[in-house]
């Protein structure tokens, strides 16, 4: 089987809250176990779910975001996560249909189910209705006919009784009912203000969350007829996404600076980790090593000192909030970032990394690089943006544009500084962040994917750091 032609289905639901994410994780897990290499993916820029996914398979759980990375880098993005493995499963966002807002049906589950040629299985919240439910499912299978949705899985489910009806209901939509999931308290995930709260804060619960899970889907899912459902896709056309190809590509239109560094020149980047930092996109760390650095990661929660011979770091999203007096508490950290950006070595941090820079989270000590303070508030910051670098910086080029996603539940104030990091440009008109010295510190979370020269950028910083320090 060719790799374009990799078993595949998307799992969707009508709503948010249905269960897409109970269910998807249970049938990535259950198929693992029994013995398929499963490749998991999401829809949209969520960073939780896929921590699930990887759990439940064993592999990086990866985004598939078409307004972040754009609709002709999704298959490509999906090919290269998916290769060598047996199926692939992707976990829808929201409603199917449900996308960027006002762009229509962009970045949503059912557009990247299109580019994929995937077959969709909806998971249906069965509770509080019996024959309705095939009128829901004919109102989905009917409203886009570029969508195939081939298969249903009906979740809370109330009784043995309940399911009689619901697949009696049914026999008469067309749409085949794949499994059926009774209602169970014992497999949930616990949520926060932000979502779920991620596996590396409650890894060895979320073990036996996603055991169970797998065990629920096992029992109540018809895996042969899902399986035998994934392999009927059709071969996709395009090429699989190669960072290294991406970084020569930028390089040969002028993008950003260098597009890698030799061997014995590559720099060392230090990536933030832990319970505190989860937030990354797997193809972020993929674009650095091609560019020619050494990527190391670093838990800011545990180690005390970053790695030997740093000349850049990277401090992605995450919940610092969470962590604010153990982040505060280790000063011997806080100090070394503070005194590796002092030095002009280029540090790229978003949103959760733009706290920790911060003077103070929620009154804590935090490591004094940026001139602001940060808190938490009750207000949810959440949305696309569209923004352009204003001046070079050790990430960006001046005039740079990209496309990113804010989600948070802090303030920070000021919230920019002399030189903000992004002017943004839609949906409002605004100035963000702070870039000072090699630093570059935003709210702004960025697919780099989508634009791989700020690797390219970031690397070749660091080089130039570390040669003038000589």
């Amino acid at each position: 089987m060719s790799g374009g032609a990799i078993p595949r289905l998307v799992v969707a639901a009508p709503s948010s809250g249905a269960g897409k994410t109970t269910v998807a994780t249970g049938l990535m897990a259950a198929f693992a176990e029994a013995g398929l290499v499963v490749s998991p993916h999401k829809v949209g820029p969520d960073y939780i779910d896929p921590g699930y996914h990887s759990l439940a398979t064993g592999r990086p759980g990866r985004n598939l975001d078409a307004y972040l990375c754009g609709p002709d880098r999704i298959a490509p993005l999906f090919l290269h996560g998916a290769a060598g493995a047996d199926l692939a499963l992707v976990e829808g966002v929201m409603g199917l249909f449900d996308g960027a807002s006002g762009k229509g049906e962009l970045s949503s589950t059912a557009q990247v189910a299109k580019l994929l040629r995937a077959p969709v299985v909806l998971v249906v919240d069965a509770s509080s209705q019996s024959r309705s439910v095939a009128a829901l499912v004919h109102g989905f299978a009917s409203w886009d006919p570029e969508v195939r949705l081939a298969g249903v899985i009906l979740n809370k489910v109330g009784s043995d009784r309940h399911e009689e009806l619901l697949r009696e209901a049914m026999d008469s939509s067309g749409v085949p009912v794949l499994g059926a999931l009774h209602r169970d308290g014992r497999a949930g995930t616990p949520s926060r203000h932000l979502g779920l709260v991620p596996v590396a804060e409650r890894r060895a619960d979320a073990v036996e969350s996603v055991g169970e899970l797998a065990a629920r889907v096992r029992a109540g899912c018809d895996l042969e007829a899902l399986l035998a459902l994934a392999r009927t896709v059709p071969e996709l056309p395009d090429a699989p996404w190669d960072p290294a190809a991406e970084l020569a590509s930028a390089a040969g239109a002028g993008i950003g600076t260098g597009t890698g560094v030799s061997a014995p020149e590559r720099p060392l980047i230090a990536v933030a980790g832990g319970a505190a930092f989860t937030f990354s996109y797997a193809e972020h760390a993929e674009l650095l090593a091609a560019a020619g650095a050494e990527v190391v990661p670093f838990d800011p929660l545990r180690d005390e000192q970053l790695p030997p011979g740093t000349q850049g770091l990277v401090i992605g999203g995450g919940f610092p909030e969470m962590y604010a007096p153990d982040l505060s508490a280790n000063a011997p950290l806080r100090a070394a970032v503070a005194t590796l950006a002092a030095s002009g070595a280029p540090v790229s941090a978003e949103c959760a990394g733009l706290l920790y820079l911060s003077r103070s989270l929620d009154g804590k000590p935090m490591c004094g690089v940026l001139p602001a303070e940060s808190r938490m508030t009750e207000r949810l910051t959440l949305g696309y943006r569209e923004a352009v670098a204003l001046r070079d910086n050790a990430l960006a080029a001046a005039g740079t544009r990209v496309r990113g996603h804010e989600f948070h539940r802090t303030v920070l104030e000021p919230g920019a500084g002399a030189d903000p990091a992004w002017g943004l440009t839609h949906p409002e008109r605004r100035v963000e962040g702070f870039v000072s010295g090699g630093v570059h510190a935003s709210y702004l979370h960025v697919h780099w994917a989508a634009e791989p020269s700020l690797a390219g950028r970031l690397v070749a910083s660091a080089a130039a750091a570390r040669g003038a320090a000589r």
